[in-house]
């Protein structure tokens, strides 16, 4: 917490070199403490309104937010849809190695039967 150092001692002395009454130097004195307080308590109050948020600030942030909100979400409908073709493409390219091992496998079998049949 600041604080303004404040002699009041020596700010009614001066006062009272220059001709004001012990009286006239303490109230005096006295009103220029409480300014001062009052200056310190002015200047915390508005370096806290600093930190507060208007409406227009939060409007402001709301737009800008839903702009940001809507470009994610076209990004998330582009991955869907490239996702999918690359699932598409990766179930084609699996059924053609699968009917192609399928095919090997039936030629090896008939192969290897024919050639017994040979032997026996």
């Amino acid at each position: 917490m600041s604080a303004i150092i404040f002699d009041t001692l020596q700010f009614a002395n001066k006062l009272k070199s220059v001709g004001f009454t012990d009286e006239q130097a303490q109230v005096i004195t006295e009103l220029q403490r409480t300014a001062t307080d009052n200056t310190l308590q002015q200047a915390r109050h508005d370096y806290h309104l600093d930190d507060v948020a208007t409406k227009r600030d939060l409007k402001e942030m709301e737009t800008a937010l839903k702009h940001d909100l809507e470009k994610v979400e076209i990004k998330i409908e582009l991955l869907r849809a490239d996702t999918g073709r690359l699932i598409a493409e990766s179930r084609a390219d699996l059924t053609r190695w699968i009917i192609g091992a399928g095919f090997l496998q039936t030629t090896l079998i008939i192969g290897v039967l024919l050639k017994i049949s040979h032997l026996i």
